[in-house]
């Protein structure tokens, strides 16, 4: 009996694969395109923190995370599990004065490296929204990948800390990372009592936001959503 090829090994999880989609032209019939990974790397080294952020927006949610706040590891990896974007990231930061640089920063490298991956924005949704129940909460958050950065925020707590962590902080987490992503981002807790079911409820109500919104529409996988045909400056509509 002839011997069966041996079979290639499966790629590593994690690592960056091109995509391909299927458009479909004015005829309707299919075409085959292939699209680069959209994969990008950021190190933001500052006098307050060092941190160093990969990302996949076509990954499969697989994470790394190390920031030396427990609980912002936490958040972090419910937004790299439930957006499926692969998330490699290690802050170190001057955690013996306060945890306000290193939260801050750690949007800002996310930010940046969805940004960086998102290339043009060509072929994206870029709008994406979820309603996120957890327990007694309930949170409302929608987006727009527009690279016209904006921030609303009606989310309010009862305590100023969750463990050593103050509640203040996650309104500057997601500021930091609209700003740096290029993202109008609206997020408002419709009730809740618990503090950690609510910050927990907007992560994941982001992390399902941007799945939708950095997913390629087979139908328009090569132009950008905008009747300005770019998403490059921050006054495209």
């Amino acid at each position: 009996m002839p011997k069966r090829p041996a079979k290639k090994p499966a790629k590593a999880a994690g690592k960056a694969l091109s995509r391909t989609v299927v458009a479909r032209t004015a005829s309707m019939k299919p075409v085959m395109r292939t699209l680069p990974a959209r994969e990008a790397r950021v190190e933001r080294r500052t006098k307050e923190t060092h941190i160093a952020a990969e990302v996949n927006l076509d990954g499969t949610g697989v994470y790394k995370v190390s920031t030396g706040i427990g609980f912002l590891d936490h958040m972090l990896e419910q937004l790299s599990r439930h957006s499926l974007i692969d998330l490699t990231l290690a802050a170190k930061g001057d955690l013996h004065i306060d945890f306000h640089h290193t939260t801050e920063d750690t949007g800002i490298c996310i930010g940046e490296a969805v940004a960086k991956a998102l290339g043009d924005r060509a072929g994206i949704a870029r709008y994406g929204d979820a309603l996120i129940p957890m327990d007694e909460t309930l949170t409302r958050v929608a987006l727009d990948c527009s690279n016209r950065p904006y921030l609303i925020w009606k989310v309010a707590f009862s305590k100023p800390k969750l463990g050593d962590m103050d509640t203040e902080l996650f309104k500057e987490w997601f500021q930091a990372f609209a700003q740096a992503a290029g993202v109008t981002l609206h997020i408002e807790t419709l009730y809740g009592e618990n503090n950690h079911h609510i910050v927990e409820s907007c992560y994941k109500g982001l992390a399902r936001a941007l799945r939708q919104a950095v997913s390629v529409d087979p139908r328009k996988a090569d132009a950008v959503p905008s009747t300005k045909g770019t998403l490059s400056g921050t006054m495209a509509v």
